[in-house]
């Protein structure tokens, strides 16, 4: 898909990683539009970038709706929001689980529903999501996060399938650690094991490649991230006891206790 004079929908530019994301799409001479929660923090990055903005909370199942409203003439859509939702399932209460789901799985399975038609019509498109390699890998206190990235996994690698013959393109973008944005920036934590980072502009440029080459599956990590999520997806058991014994509550901790409040 030819991202130069394409209508794009990001969502969560607010991001650190949304923001590399818009500086790439950017370069890459995309017609964009930029949305999320807040117009104040949306405001400098469409300065920045020529950007169109349209404003909505995706735990709002009639914002979502609206939004796709907005941005029907899209011809890509890249959805990037999600919520960290990390910690214990008991420590969550409905309410908040309500969000997590809605907002890391719902809004990017409804907002791809409602723009794939005209995409269908018009025989071009492309659909990329922002998944997580804990999308292929379980870890402890990331159940609902989890849970949201082996959802949203299933749900793009069959999709892709369904969409295949209308000549619109699905993929599937997932980033292991990253640095300079999302938990460890956030929390001051660091990666447990010596684990190797990536940057925003590494995940920036693998979701752009996968929509230009129609890629399925994307896993931009360190090559031992890949491996040993590769090897975890297939032996859950033997990744469960590898991490108990890595030494790694402290990050964890750590990182649920600095995200509570995004909940």
């Amino acid at each position: 898909m030819r991202i130069n004079g394409s209508t794009v929908l990001l969502t969560g530019a607010t991001g650190g990683v949304g923001h590399a994301l818009a500086r790439e799409l950017a370069a890459k001479g995309a017609k964009l539009v930029l949305t999320g929660r807040r117009p104040d923090a949306l405001a400098p990055i469409a300065a920045e970038f020529d950007a169109r903005t349209v404003t909505a909370d995706l735990s709002d199942r009639d914002q979502v709706a609206r939004l796709a409203e907005e941005c029907a003439d899209a011809d890509i859509l890249i959805a990037n929001a999600a919520l960290p939702s990390s910690g214990e399932l008991l420590d969550y209460t409905p309410e908040q689980i309500d969000r997590a789901l809605t907002v890391n799985l719902h809004a990017p399975v409804m907002l791809a529903r409602l723009l794939a038609p005209r995409m269908v019509e018009a025989g071009r498109g492309h659909i990329a999501f922002v998944g997580s390699i804990s999308g292929k890998a379980a870890t402890q206190a990331s159940s609902l996060y989890n849970a949201t990235k082996f959802g949203l996994r299933g749900f793009a690698l069959a999709f892709r399938q369904d969409l295949h013959r209308a000549g619109v393109g699905v993929s599937l973008i997932q980033p292991g650690f990253i640095r300079d944005a999302g938990m460890f920036a956030d929390t001051g934590a660091t990666p447990p094991g010596g684990m190797r980072t990536v940057s925003p502009g590494q995940v920036a440029a693998g979701v752009t490649r996968a929509v230009e080459r129609d890629l399925c599956e994307v896993n931009v990590a360190p090559v031992e991230m890949k491996l040993l999520s590769a090897i975890a997806g297939q032996f859950p058991g033997f990744a469960e006891k590898v991490q108990r014994r890595s030494g790694a509550e402290r990050t964890i901790t750590q990182i649920v206790e600095a995200q509570r409040g995004k909940r």
